[in-house]
């Protein structure tokens, strides 16, 4: 079992937990020393601008007081370095070191960036090789191989330096301060400048030794001499250069080619496609000192025979062997445990879904959301969260969530219970339905802009229940909304950054309306629902085909003959026209078109309400004939 408490990062102790958008936390040091560029669970993008964890940082502070205070010390720690005060972080590190020897592989390698700063690389390089040890790279990892690697190209070891920072890369090929220092001295390296390029060609091509010059690959030298004959053709037919010219090229394509800096970029490619592609195990062996693989990797990164090599073979087996060891996982006494600790401060219930924001605080995830449909800012301490809005993410907080369900099982039962009897209520579309106060016509489309923060919660909760359905009735100035109305069925919804959102709906199933009820500042009702009464005898069925065949015909001449201008905004609002139907009583709502022409026909909406509350496909068709028939009398139609 993973010890929880251990940064994914470091692990060393979370200490000033900070939880970034992907819900997953690490310690204070590894965020704001940028070590980390993307989450090691996840491979979401990192940005190091959250605040710590407030309710996780009570928490440790209250279980784990000896870490905690440790923590605090290196904190003090980092402060110094980024003050330049030197000499007083060496002599924490140092005290630290001392007194805690489970945190003293942070500590040496914050004294090895302190002796670096005070220009005391011996002793800063002898801090970075302690922390490279196997059994001290199972805490720091990538950073102490950085952190080495800096030391060493501040001691002007520029291609050891290189080197390392290649093994860097290896170990965790995103880390972002290993990637910087790269391109700087790439750049340096493959850049040089003014006059003395044609000198340092020539130092680095006689210098670069036989042994290696030997080891190009024969498809390189073969291509080398290609690219060498064509030069010397090309220049020959265009423009003749002097001998030295060619012979500066020549030397210029055989050092970008044959220099240590491309030799090592090919074995980092090699390095990096071993590290994906064989058990991690074994990689680890050969990175960290097995003696047989070791030498062979020695080999392959040594820039020349004589020259020191990445891996430290001389590290015994039974120390690697300490990788493999299960960590002591910390555990909660009991005693400790508060009930009130886990609750939040919106609801005074367990937190159920634990989200926390940029500003640290930490809700539920149902109660953040309400409080962002009246206002993007933090419930406590009123920090603006628009950003946070915006990306609408408001992903779990997993420790703590972890943290609940292992040490309070019995009350995350009975809030999971709560939770789900919720809504289960909420899923009745029949019992408390949600209503809202417009128009609206069976299988007839409609975006619908939802802003005020009551509409939000309803809509949220359609979209969450996964019914995808509310109700719509027109207003009514006795009843609050009229006895009559459609389910409206969301196809999509797009969230605006500020909250509000445009909701794509289609007409449902028609309702009428039993009680009626308010919940969260939005009405709800009990409903039954509306299905048309079927013509059961062939020789009225057959009527009744022939009333909808001559109801068709007129409304196509009618839509046919309207001015372009009219005609144009009904298509680009409810579309065409829907196509005839062999079977007008295959839906409980009858043909398509009917309700399509009294969505688009210029009538009252009470006139409207009184044909959808029709139960007789007859009747319904009679009143749409009427309507088509006086506006087809009006000559300005």
């Amino acid at each position: 079992m993973d010890n929880i408490f251990a940064c994914p990062n470091c692990q060393s102790f979370l200490g000033e937990p900070i939880t970034i958008a992907c819900g997953h936390s690490y310690c204070k040091r590894c965020l704001h020393k940028q070590l980390v560029s993307k989450c090691k669970l996840c491979d979401e993008a990192v940005t190091g601008a959250e605040k710590v964890n407030i309710t996780l940082s009570r928490l440790l502070d209250k279980w784990f007081p000896g870490e905690t205070k440790t923590t605090k010390t290196l904190s003090k720690l980092d402060e110094l370095l980024s003050n330049k005060r030197y000499h007083e972080a060496v002599r924490l590190a140092t005290d630290v070191i001392q007194a805690d020897p489970e945190s003293s592989a942070v500590a040496r390698l914050s004294r090895a960036e302190a002796y670096t700063a005070l220009r005391q690389y011996h002793k800063a390089l002898e801090d970075a090789e302690f922390c490279c040890r196997p059994e001290m790279l199972q805490r720091c990892s990538a950073e102490a191989v950085f952190r080495k690697a800096t030391v060493l190209y501040e001691m002007g070891q520029v291609d050891k330096s290189l080197q390392v920072f290649l093994q860097c890369l290896v170990l965790d090929e995103s880390f972002p301060c290993a990637k910087r220092h790269m391109e700087k001295i790439l750049c340096d390296l493959l850049s040089p400048a003014g006059e003395k390029v044609k000198e340092g060609l020539r130092e680095t091509a006689h210098s670069t030794s036989p042994h290696l010059r030997n080891k190009t690959f024969m498809a390189d030298e073969h291509g080398l001499v290609q690219k060498q004959h064509g030069a010397r053709t090309a220049s020959a037919h265009n423009h003749p250069e002097s001998q030295e010219v060619v012979h500066n090229r020549a030397l210029k394509t055989q050092w970008i080619t044959d220099c240590p800096v491309a030799r090592l970029i090919k074995h980092q490619h090699a390095l990096v496609l071993t590290f994906k592609s064989r058990d991690a195990g074994k990689v680890w062996s050969v990175m960290l000192g097995d003696r047989e693989k070791g030498s062979l990797l020695k080999r392959k990164l040594s820039v020349s025979d004589t020259e020191p090599s990445v891996v430290d073979t001389g590290v015994a087996k039974s120390s690697i062997q300490h990788l493999g060891k299960e960590k002591t996982c910390k555990k909660v006494s009991k005693d400790l445990l508060d009930p009130n600790d886990f609750e939040c401060a919106l609801c005074m219930r367990l937190f159920y879904e634990p989200v926390s924001t940029p500003c640290g605080h930490t809700f539920c995830k149902n109660c953040l959301e309400r409080c962002m449909d009246h206002t993007p800012h933090c419930p406590l301490c009123k920090e603006s969260l628009k950003q946070y809005l915006a990306c609408r993410k408001y992903m779990v907080t997993t420790l703590l969530d972890t943290l609940i369900k292992q040490n309070k099982r019995q009350e995350y039962a009975e809030r999971t219970k709560t939770h789900a009897d919720e809504t289960r209520e909420l899923s009745d579309l029949t019992k408390n339905g949600p209503i809202s106060g417009t128009m609206a016509n069976p299988t007839v489309p409609g975006p619908l802009h939802v802003f005020e923060p009551r509409y939000r919660l309803m809509i949220r909760r359609c979209m969450e229940t996964g019914t995808r359905q509310f109700g719509m009735c027109i207003n009514d100035p006795q009843k609050g909304f009229v006895d009559y109305g459609c389910m409206l069925i969301i196809r999509s919804v797009h969230f605006l950054p500020d909250g509000r959102s445009v909701v794509d709906t289609v007409g449902g199933k028609r309702f009428r309306v039993l009680t009626r009820g308010m919940k969260d500042g939005y009405s709800t009702a009990n409903i039954e629902h509306l299905e048309d009464t079927r013509a059961e005898d062939s020789e009225e069925h057959k009527r009744l085909q022939e009333l909808y065949d001559a109801v068709y015909d007129q409304a196509r001449v009618w839509f046919q003959n309207l001015k372009v201008r009219f005609h144009n905004q009904i298509l680009q609002h409810f579309g065409p026209m829907p196509e005839r139907e062999a079977d007008i009583q295959a839906t409980p709502n009858g043909p398509a078109c009917c309700w399509w022409l009294l969505a688009v026909l210029p009538i009252d909406p009470r006139y409207q309400l009184s044909v959808l509350s029709m139960t007789s496909l007859r009747e319904r068709l009679v009143k749409i004939q009427q309507i088509l028939a006086y506006l087809q009398s009006i000559p300005s139609m």
